[in-house]
């Protein structure tokens, strides 16, 4: 048998070690004691979907590895016209395992575990006083166009309004597949040039808005102890500001080992606020993990989330010239009025290409 080259033998050791996990998935979806358990059978289930499109890839490039083998063990037979068959099926084997094999780095990429969950999404207002507000309702109609067009479930938590129209701040939940996984992008400080209807002179004016996207927790994703946490509850204004809640329905959740706090008045519910506040804590804790895991590993990225000043941005949306720009992969489009009308798949998916290369290089670099 010929050697195989480097790359091919150790693309095959992790195929093989992800092989003997997915073999280990399997005899666990017909255990009793797991097949009882519909919480954990469905984890294990859903894990075994997942890879089974790697595993279906590993088969067919396993046989590609042995044709190719096979092949080049008959350039040496003394037969020409074997010889020539031989060189024939090389031309045609080689490219199929090099596109194989891009195929396959791409699916092993890890996968966000925070991908398929559903989101609170907030939308406020920032730098530029009543054009932030107005400018935070075009991007409220251009996200529910865009969650139309996927079809997500929406729900609106919480509207506060503009003085002059649009809004301060708008809470959502969104629900649907791979939500997330889509809107974790959109995180950060979204800035606008344009020319404002109160702007007699004509000038362009730069204002901000500031959107997050934070993953909403179900009970078993949440491993923070208890015990770590102090929860109190207040008594929070209604819709707008506007009117007295004369219940306690504010929630503020302490994390006393790392002293972050979250809170929600967002909902007339308590039990809604404290789902929020959760959420929002179990995401700054990862967040926060997250940051100091890429600090020691030297390959820290960009944060996704501003704070709604004009210069902490991650897209412009020019008006004038009717382009957008995303600067975190310096993406420019020349068609803000259909990014507007939520076409803004093409710059999603740029990012997931982006944010998908970047993990494939810290695999090749490990």
């Amino acid at each position: 048998m010929l050697a195989l080259c480097l790359n091919t033998t150790n693309m095959l050791s992790k195929l093989e070690a992800i092989y003997d996990k997915f073999m280990r998935l399997e005899e666990q979806l017909s255990d009793p004691e797991i097949i009882n358990d519909m919480s954990r059978y469905s984890k294990i289930n859903k894990e075994y979907k997942d890879l089974t499109p790697l595993i279906e890839d590993y088969k067919k490039y396993k046989e590609l590895i042995g044709n190719i083998i096979t092949a080049k063990e008959m350039l040496s037979e003394s037969d020409p016209e074997m010889k020539e068959m031989a060189k024939e099926e090389l031309l045609q084997l080689e490219p199929e395992k090099l596109e194989l094999e891009e195929h396959i780095k791409m699916l092993m990429v890890p996968k966000d575990p925070d991908d398929d969950k559903n989101v609170i999404f907030e939308i406020r207002s920032g730098t530029g006083g009543d054009e932030a507000s107005l400018f935070a309702g075009d991007l409220y109609r251009m996200y529910t166009r865009y969650f139309d067009k996927q079809g997500w479930k929406v729900e609106v938590i919480s509207v506060n309004e503009g003085t002059v129209g649009g809004y301060n701040k708008l809470v959502l939940e969104v629900s649907g597949d791979n939500v997330y996984g889509k809107l974790k992008f959109e995180s950060g400080a979204h800035r606008v040039q344009r020319v404002p209807d109160t702007e007699a002179k004509g000038r362009v004016h730069t204002s901000a808005a500031t959107v997050v996207a934070i993953p909403k927790y179900e009970e078993d994703d949440i491993t923070i102890n208890k015990a770590d946490l102090r929860i109190d509850t207040f008594r929070a204004s209604g819709a707008g500001g506007q009117h007295v809640n004369k219940t306690e329905s504010g929630i503020r959740i302490t994390h006393i080992p790392t002293g972050v706090v979250s809170e929600s008045t967002e909902d007339r519910s308590q039990h809604k606020n404290r789902d929020i506040a959760m959420g929002r804590l179990v995401f700054e804790i990862k967040e926060i993990s997250r940051k100091k895991f890429e600090g020691e590993q030297a390959a820290k990225r960009k944060s996704l989330v501003g704070s709604g000043d004009r210069s902490d941005k991650i897209r412009t949306y020019n008006f004038p010239q009717n382009r957008v720009t995303d600067h975190r992969i310096d993406l420019t489009l020349y068609k803000l009025d259909q990014v507007l009308e939520g076409e803004i798949d093409e710059i999603i998916d740029a990012l997931v290409v982006y944010e998908n290369a970047t993990k494939l290089q810290e695999m090749e670099s490990v």
